[in-house]
């Protein structure tokens, strides 16, 4: 039988108890991603619709196969689905891994899995009105004289799906750098001190993420360079609220 109940710190649970109680939370992401995934086939047009809206006007898709407009759907319902589905699976890690701490740790930790969905959200819908928009614009413009701009509908689908996804993930920074830092595994001074490494890891970061060009990736960089200085000066704030370390 699947294990529901809370696990306490004190708790000793055996490897079968472990695996039950993954086996429960693998099932609840999973049935979060299906009722998703049905849902938004259901509305699939109206799907297709959002995900058009950030082409420039002049800008039409075409497919090149007999089932590539359903299959094409189905990547589109997919990558929405797991876009709802992600912030579910990491609260189910954190709470799977929360009784590995004690009471004080957790007390610590707690507020910043309510953090979770929220940045992930706001990571989603900046790249969606924000990023998108402006990447698809330089991208298809660029040299647009030399070519006849034909846009794949499932090329454009998976770099749309791709792009929303990694900048809600990237936005979790705030949650590991606070995390880390409450846990006294590092102090904020320290992070600051490697404030130039950080910001060129960054830089990196939005480089490597879908789009790579030049607009995309200031548009990502400068709000992660925000979360950045102000998580750590939240974790001052934390730090001088809390006194000096024993």
């Amino acid at each position: 039988m699947a294990r529901v109940r809370a696990v306490e710190h004190e708790d000793r649970l055996t490897l079968v108890e472990h695996l039950d109680e993954l086996r429960t939370r693998l099932i609840v992401t999973l049935a979060t991603f299906g009722v998703s995934f049905a849902a938004l086939f259901w509305q699939d047009d109206r799907l297709l619709d959002i995900a058009n809206d950030p082409l420039p006007d002049d800008i039409k898709l075409i497919t090149l196969g007999v089932t590539e407009p359903f299959m094409t759907s189905l990547t589109v319902v997919a990558y929405a689905a797991l876009t709802i589905t992600l912030p579910v699976l990491l609260f189910q890690i954190y709470a799977y891994v929360m009784p590995a701490f004690n009471r004080s740790e957790r007390k610590t930790i707690t507020p910043f899995a309510f953090a979770i969905p929220i940045l992930f959200v706001f990571g989603v819908v900046l790249g969606y009105l924000a990023v998108m928009p402006a990447a698809a614009k330089f991208l298809l413009s660029f040299n647009q004289d030399a070519f006849t701009i034909g846009l794949r509908a499932r090329e454009y689908y998976s770099f749309f799906g791709m792009l929303l996804i990694s900048m809600g993930m990237t936005f979790q920074l705030p949650v590991a750098l606070l995390g880390v830092i409450r846990l006294g595994i590092v102090t904020a001074d320290q992070i600051a001190e490697r404030r130039r490494y950080a910001i060129v890891a960054i830089a990196a970061l939005s480089a490597a993420l879908p789009g790579g060009d030049p607009v995309s990736m200031l548009l990502i960089m400068v709000p992660l360079i925000a979360l950045f200085e102000g998580s750590l000066l939240l974790a001052r704030t934390f730090e001088r609220a809390a006194g000096p370390a024993e």
